[in-house]
């Protein structure tokens, strides 16, 4: 038999190595299950005779030739090519002359999976796999050149499982997924224009603000150097923050700080000096005068009334502190 070229040879060492596992899985609308999932050598001459699968069996050649005879015509084949039969699909296998060949195989059941799609599943993912399950479905049993590059997934997940490092079960997972998504891909003349999520920027953007702002409130902060972090100028920032928030970039920069300050001032015991350093103000004096200003009471008689009540929040409550 043909010596098989690296990088496949390793997949005989523990040829049954993914066949062992019960692979098994959601995608989109539709349950996947593995059936076969392997690399196997045929010597030459090695006849497969007639038969069909009410599954999807997919053939990547990844060493040698042969021939495959379908129920009214025959195609050769040879590496780097493969072919689709099932569901339905009658067919025979005939591995050619001078060493044979050598199959990575994936043998899947699909089956639409009926029901309310899971909490979290995507939209597009589903779309995308409708998409694929459709395209293969018209690909049709004749071979055809691996374009698309399918075939290094299957050396991926073995490798993965070989490994067993965290996260194999995931690569194995989207290496399933990537020979079906790459095959339904490969008849294709040109690629056709794929509909993408796209985000609403001016939410995603104050999002993105709103999140560093609560992370750093502590140390200085600029409208500049936040701009500059999500690629929009400094007056643009500003619409964004009004039209998102009903805010000013200063006013959240200091809502954000006063917030903090009055926790601190309910929960700790640490003077006015350091709770300013500690959230963002330049003095205790200034944060005096921003907290008499925005509450109409001193940080001191904040505290006062934090403790003398059941919960400081309910200072809130009365409608003497507004954040």
């Amino acid at each position: 038999m043909r010596t098989l070229a690296k990088p496949y040879a390793v997949m005989l060492e523990k040829q049954d190595s993914l066949d062992r596992l019960e692979l098994g899985f959601r995608w989109g609308g539709y349950r996947l299950r593995v059936l076969h999932f392997h690399l196997a050598p045929f010597p030459e001459h090695h006849l497969i005779r007639f038969h069909k699968h009410s599954e999807y069996e997919f053939h990547f050649i990844a060493g040698g030739s042969g021939m495959l005879a379908l129920e009214d015509s025959e195609h050769a084949f040879s590496e780097g090519m493969f072919y689709l039969t099932g569901p339905g699909v009658v067919h025979q296998q005939l591995a050619g002359p001078g060493g044979g060949m050598q199959e990575l195989c994936l043998h899947i059941d699909i089956q639409p999976e009926y029901g309310p799609a899971p909490e979290g599943e995507e939209p597009w993912e589903a779309e995308e796999a409708r998409n694929c399950v459709e395209a293969l479905d018209r690909l049709g049993a004749m071979p055809m050149a691996d374009r698309c590059k399918a075939m290094p997934w299957f050396l991926a997940a073995y490798q993965a499982v070989a490994e067993g490092a965290p996260g194999w079960a995931t690569t194995v997972k989207q290496a399933v997924i990537q020979i079906l998504l790459r095959a339904s891909r490969a008849a294709l003349d040109s690629q056709p224009a794929v509909r993408q999520p796209e985000r609403d920027m001016a939410s995603y953007r104050y999002q993105r603000v709103t999140q560093f702002i609560r992370d750093n409130y502590a140390r200085p902060i600029t409208l500049k150097e936040v701009a500059e972090r999500i690629h929009v100028s400094s007056r643009q920032l500003q619409r964004i923050m009004k039209e998102q928030g009903g805010t000013s970039f200063s006013e959240y920069v200091e809502r954000c700080r006063l917030e903090r300050v009055c926790a601190s001032l309910a929960e700790d015991s640490v003077s006015i000096e350091r709770i300013a350093a500690d959230t963002g103000f330049q003095s205790g004096n200034y944060l005096h005068y921003v907290f008499r200003r925005r509450f109409g009471m001193t940080p001191s008689r904040y505290r006062e009334h934090s403790r003398s009540l059941p919960g400081w929040q309910h200072i809130h409550e009365e409608g003497k502190i507004s954040l």
